[in-house]
């Protein structure tokens, strides 16, 4: 026997009379209601939104130099020497 998960969150939103026609329209052509509809495809836009922003797509020129940078970075410079030493005494005082 499947379980039902109860649809406890709301969400509004005010919508210009032409977007509201088009929402019901796709919402009909799809045999879905308009509240089921808007949750479905709010939903995979929300998905895809998040997947896009945690994904970075590089050319193959780009993948080449970004995979060079991190086997043969270059030396450290006095700055970074500077900062990481400055870490490495805060990170004993921590302990």
């Amino acid at each position: 026997m499947a379980t039902a998960t109860l649809r406890t969150e709301r969400i509004e939103a005010r919508l210009l009379p032409h977007q509201k026609a088009r929402i019901e329209q796709a919402a009909s052509i799809r045999g879905l209601s308009v509240s089921d509809f808007v949750v479905q495809i709010s939903d995979e836009a929300a998905v895809k939104t998040i997947v896009e922003h945690k994904t970075w797509e590089l050319s193959q020129r780009d993948q080449r130099a970004f995979v060079k940078a991190l086997l043969s970075p270059p030396p450290p410079n006095a700055r970074l020497r500077r900062e990481m030493k400055r870490y490495l005494v805060g990170q004993r005082g921590v302990r």
